[in-house]
């Protein structure tokens, strides 16, 4: 478990954003990596056809979303552990408007932590990044397979 209270000074919270951020660029790339090699090795043994085009990529955006969601929970644990939030249920939907950049505004961290939420959607925006451009070279192969 983290230290409580949270963090006091701006450069513990900056390195526990960049903790937390390399974290889920872990989680994210050995998914995604995971999922391409997955997908390779596969591909040959694969019926071509409308419908197991269609099954293959909603079974990659399950995938990929599932990654998302791990990430999410790393961000919500951090905020239960280090006192930000008093429980799991909020963190959780904190972390999702947040990561997701959505960002309702109705729960917030305490003042002194607001730069941890920053640090969130931005660690969203560039998994949500690396996930579209993952997806689309998925599709692409898929439709240049078919021709």
């Amino acid at each position: 478990m983290l230290p409580e209270p949270i963090p006091d000074t701006p450069l513990e919270k900056l390195l526990w954003g960049g903790l937390l951020l390399a974290l889920c660029v872990l989680i994210h790339a050995a998914g995604l990596i995971g999922l391409g090699r997955l997908v390779r090795n596969r591909w040959e043994d694969r019926t071509p056809g409308y419908f197991s085009d269609l099954w293959l990529l909603v079974r990659m955006a399950w995938v990929i979303t599932l990654l998302h969601l791990l990430q999410i929970g790393a961000w919500a644990w951090f905020f239960v552990a280090s006192g930000g939030l008093p429980d799991t249920q909020t963190a959780f939907y904190f972390s999702s408007v947040t990561y997701t950049t959505l960002g309702y505004g109705d729960v917030v961290l305490p003042h002194a932590w607001r730069t941890m939420s920053g640090l969130e959607s931005l660690t969203g925006i560039l998994a949500a990044g690396l996930s579209t451009g993952f997806f689309f070279n998925l599709l692409n192969r898929v439709l240049k397979h078919r021709h």
